[in-house]
């Protein structure tokens, strides 16, 4: 008959608990000392054994064993090995229940602040570049064509921005999944005068849980953190789309440093942006992670149920993807380079300052939509010529508005985004602003939250 003992296996993967599992552990053997459930040796024995086990997991020498099903019974078991009876103390007054929700907090903080440290490097790294080139120009653009001229500073910050909101999605996930839920026994609570909040205290809680039913079966804070990766790699996503369209021959933008890009096997012209091509892929499987979390979690009864094994899985590919993308991306803008000439010629293009032109003649008096009509009227006379914008003569300009005078050649890229000198516009001095509160922001919160 086929043994089947292996599809509730779950330790090659929760093995990965273990630091957060034994910290757990001590904490418990120390608080079942402190409130005289077992003698102060006892505890001590304990915590010698687990230290014990730690350092065999770090140096490859523990003894892993398939047959025991999880990590908890694998440390259980290998206590017993090395202090005997006194190990079957230590799961006094816990359950696996609240144990694996223990660990799995554990875990998600610590990943919480790897990634806001992570977010962090990569707005600095959006800092210096903004600051290396903070007065050129390039071209803005809407549908994917050029619309109107902004300071290459400005792009990059809009990204800090949308980074700022990541870290601050993941500082609320934090708060909520503060909690600790050692203590709520299987499902019930524990008939035993523990300690619940020395627990908090020594794992680093900033509360303890208002419900033992709640606290075994909620995964909200997996969910949580899942759906913030997911926005986050959107958008790296959508910075790497950039860097391979401004890389690539056609735009002409940047030049990306060699350590990020690869050749071809038969083109050997080729310098293909694979790090960020691989960026944009894998946020696929982030968005995949969050889904298959709520789908495990959307039909659940309280309290605990074997699904929840399979809220690891998820979690840990999502964290083994987004913290190096995290790391790609402060080498990848670090090594950037922007072809000034190239931006900048680009952002003088005469059609770009076709709404500057509109909102010149309602400076003369008259109503944008009018203005809107004859510029789009001008554009196409050009466009049917083969004439540029800033090739047109005065006659030709007041063949469409008498409006038109001398100064309309004043207008420029350089006075199109000076225009701009609104809270949050790319006006020079407004984004001197803007990359000011950024350093000062990064400097006040350093590489946390």
């Amino acid at each position: 008959m086929p043994n089947y003992d292996g599809y509730t296996v779950s330790i090659h993967y929760d093995r990965r608990l273990f630091r957060h599992d034994i910290a757990g552990s001590i904490a418990h053997a120390r608080m079942l000392a402190k409130t005289k459930i077992i003698s102060d040796e006892d505890a001590q024995k304990m915590i010698q054994g687990l230290e014990k086990i730690r350092v065999e997991i770090e140096d490859g020498s523990f003894p892993w064993d398939a047959s025991l099903e999880d990590l908890h019974m694998n440390i259980e078991s290998r206590l017993h090995h090395h202090i005997g009876a006194t190990a079957g103390m230590l799961h006094t007054g816990r359950s696996r229940n609240d144990q694996i929700a223990l660990d799995m907090r554990l875990y998600v903080k610590e990943a919480g602040h790897q990634t806001a440290e992570g977010l962090r490097g990569v707005q600095r790294a959006l800092v210096a570049l903004a600051e290396k080139y903070q007065d050129v120009l390039m071209p803005g653009y809407t549908h994917l064509q050029r619309a109107q001229p902004v300071l290459f500073a400005h792009h990059m910050l809009a990204y800090f921005q949308m980074l700022q909101r990541d870290v601050s999605r993941f500082r609320d996930c934090h708060h909520r999944l503060d909690v600790l839920p050692l203590g709520s026994g299987a499902l019930a609570g524990v008939p035993y005068p523990t300690d619940r909040e020395f627990l908090a205290k020594e794992l680093g809680f900033a509360s303890v849980s208002a419900n033992s039913m709640d606290a075994v079966s909620d995964r909200d804070f997996v969910a949580e953190f899942l759906a913030a990766a997911a926005l986050c790699m959107m958008h790296f996503s959508r910075l790497a789309e950039e860097l391979v369209l401004w890389s690539s021959r056609e735009f002409g933008f940047i030049r990306l440093d060699d350590a990020f890009t690869t050749g071809s096997s038969i083109m050997p012209q080729k310098r293909n942006p694979d790090f960020a091509e691989l960026a944009r892929g894998r946020t696929g499987r982030v968005y995949g992670n969050l889904m298959a979390m709520l789908t495990v979690l959307k039909g659940l009864p309280l309290t605990y149920n074997r699904d929840l094994q399979e809220d690891k899985e998820g979690i840990f590919d999502t964290v083994d993807t987004l913290l190096p993308t995290l790391e790609v991306f402060q080498g990848m803008l670090g090594g950037l380079t922007l072809d000034v000439d190239r931006v900048t010629s680009l952002a003088s293009e005469s059609y770009m300052l076709a709404t500057d032109l509109a909102d010149y003649l309602v400076g003369k008096g008259v109503p944008f939509r009018q203005a809107h009509g004859i510029m789009r009227e001008l554009c196409e006379h050009c466009e049917s010529s083969s004439t540029a914008l800033g090739d047109l003569t005065i006659e030709e300009y007041r063949r469409f508005s008498e409006h038109f005078a001398e100064d309309v050649f004043q207008i420029t890229a350089q006075s199109s985004v000076a225009a701009r000198d609104n809270p949050g516009g790319t006006a020079p001095r407004r984004v001197a602003e803007e990359l000011k509160q950024a350093k000062e922001l990064l400097l006040e919160a350093g590489n946390g939250f």
